[in-house]
């Protein structure tokens, strides 16, 4: 992602979110502000998402509200429209990539090996996914990178607990982390935004 605000510096821990009821979208976001969290992703992964994005976008524009699992140039189109201020993708591609700088959102999209690193580089970005993280080598592979690729700053997803976290937020070349953790959709549907909100708070503490 490559903005004056980087999606990298908000907050050491990023929640992805998985959203099944809209009613939940305002309240969850109220809730992890209130915890010290200032951005979240609602992934596209439900008929709730973007009604979501849109009430979140409306009532708490306090918070960097991003959509994940941006997977075609049509989801950005989406997505923009329902009030994104940034987009996450578990991949790169040139159409992605085209879709975001025309519609003047930044992308975060996703890598996994050195050559599709070297290909979002090609394509001029320096923020990037890695995903997925504990799959495709862990805090491990990212700090190999740091001597060849140096340029390049890293969000890691997939597999990243409050075990784990650390030991990537301890790397030069990661800014944040990006976390399902702090959202288990058994508290949003408990309705239990006050743990949302201890929970936001000890992940700041991460770092």
């Amino acid at each position: 992602m490559q903005s004056a605000e980087s999606l990298l510096e908000v907050s050491p821990v990023v929640p992805v979110v998985v959203l099944e009821d809209a009613d939940h979208a305002v309240p969850l976001a109220r809730a992890l502000l209130a915890g010290g969290i200032g951005v979240i992703e609602l992934t596209l992964r439900t008929p709730a998402a973007l009604e979501g994005v849109r009430r979140i976008a409306a009532e708490v524009p306090g918070i960097h509200l991003g959509v994940g699992t941006v997977v075609a140039a049509a989801d950005v189109e989406r997505a923009v429209a329902a009030g994104a201020r940034f987009l996450v993708s578990p991949g790169t591609t040139p159409a992605l990539v085209r879709a975001a700088a025309d519609a003047g959102v930044p992308l975060l999209p996703g890598v996994s090996t050195v050559s599709e690193a070297l290909l979002a580089l090609e394509m001029g970005l320096r923020e990037l996914k890695f995903f997925p993280a504990q799959q495709a080598g862990g805090a491990a592979f990212l700090s190999a990178l740091r001597s060849p690729l140096p340029q390049l700053r890293f969000c890691p997803t997939g597999g990243i607990t409050p075990g784990n976290a650390r030991d990537y937020l301890s790397l030069s070349n990661v800014g944040c982390v990006g976390g399902s953790w702090i959202t288990p959709p058994e508290l949003l549907r408990a309705g239990d935004f006050a743990r949302v909100r201890e929970l936001a708070a000890q992940a700041v503490a991460l770092r």
